[in-house]
């Protein structure tokens, strides 16, 4: 396993990563089988783990990966992320100061730790100045409590916000992004991508294989059904045609090459010179395995550019369930103009 500069923090990463969305009763319920992964994981040369509160409900996930880390911890990079609801309160999520305070807190002693190498906003909240998450992370940064902070899911607008703000107020800058990218969904390529390398983020990739699609076990005509715990975060994203004729074209392709559909999903998004490191969520020790063995998979220009046929540079086949929408994509009344005239008008006929 290579390792890779995480951005400009000085910080080296495995080129992939276990992420463990997957532990807990939405993925692997058996605690002791998901510390066997992690322990695997760690003898093949991964050295980061990224984690978040809300994974497995409650926090379970992290009362795993602490457990798992007892007696290793120095060996290992580990991120968590925070921003989504920890219990019944208002105030218990969100990217305010006075929850990631205490969200951070809450994250240390669930993984039975002191500090974080790297602490992530989830979920950017356009309704907090990001000078109050800044403000609260720089503060923990000085007091050793996390070492590095990014965010997750954010927009170019807002990644460059963020450093302006940053700049200005004098407070420490995310160093870190991570976001959405394979091989069906290609839009960061367009402008985040560029920007966090024009700003020297370090980029860790979530789902490269969207969300199990790009396994090759999800087939247009038949194939393995989808399990629960995917269906759980995507209920529409495995049965999209459009991404399932991609994945049709893909297949062949990947034959051709001689690479199974996973590994060069991975060996897609490694490719690119802004990842540090592609985010893996294996839910059993088999799907681990076969995903380390595609760890050296390189992929050449000629099928980086037939792939590019199938999926064009800077292009997508529409997010997943799980991933960020702008506000004003999702909400109507912030793309419609309210007043006098849209309230006399109607189906596109002017009024008078």
């Amino acid at each position: 396993m290579q390792t890779r500069p995480l951005g400009r923090t000085g910080i080296q990463v495995s080129t992939f990563t276990l992420g463990t969305m997957m532990f807990g009763p939405y993925g692997n319920p058996d605690p002791d089988a998901c510390v066997r992964i992690v322990h695997r994981a760690l003898d093949h040369g991964i050295t980061t783990i990224d984690t978040a509160d809300v994974y497995g409900g409650d926090g379970e996930s992290e009362r795993i990966v602490g457990k798992a880390l007892r007696g290793r911890r120095d060996d290992v990079v580990l991120a968590t992320k925070g921003n989504g609801p920890m219990g019944a309160g208002p105030n218990e999520r969100g990217n305010s100061r006075r929850w990631i305070i205490s969200a951070v807190e809450g994250s240390l002693r669930r993984l039975g730790v002191d500090h974080l190498d790297l602490y992530q906003l989830h979920h950017s909240e356009p309704g907090t100045d990001i000078e109050e998450p800044l403000s609260a992370l720089t503060d923990l940064l000085r007091a050793g409590k996390v070492r590095a902070i990014g965010h997750s899911n954010l927009p170019a607008s807002d990644i460059i916000e963020a450093q302006w703000v940053a700049q200005r107020r004098g407070l420490a800058r995310f160093r870190t992004e991570q976001l959405h990218y394979s091989l069906l969904d290609r839009g960061v390529e367009r402008e985040i991508l560029p920007v966090c390398r024009r700003h020297g983020l370090g980029v860790l990739v979530w789902s490269p294989l969207s969300m199990g699609l790009l396994t090759g076990r999800h087939r247009k005509n038949g194939g393995e059904p989808a399990s629960a715990g995917r269906l759980h975060w995507v209920p529409r994203h495995l049965t999209d045609e459009r991404k399932l004729d991609a994945v049709e074209a893909l297949l062949p392709l990947a034959g051709q090459a001689g690479i199974p559909l996973r590994h060069l999903a991975l060996a897609f998004v490694t490719a690119h010179p802004a990842v540090a490191s592609a985010i893996i969520g294996p839910r059993t020790e088999e799907q681990l395995a076969d995903l380390l063995a595609g760890a050296d998979t390189a992929l050449g220009d000629d099928l980086l550019d037939r792939i590019d046929t199938i999926v064009p540079p800077g292009t997508g086949l529409g997010p997943i369930d799980v991933a960020y929408e702008p506000p004003h994509l999702a909400q109507p009344h912030l793309r419609r103009r309210r007043g006098p005239t849209a309230a006399g008008t109607s189906s596109g006929t002017r009024s008078g």
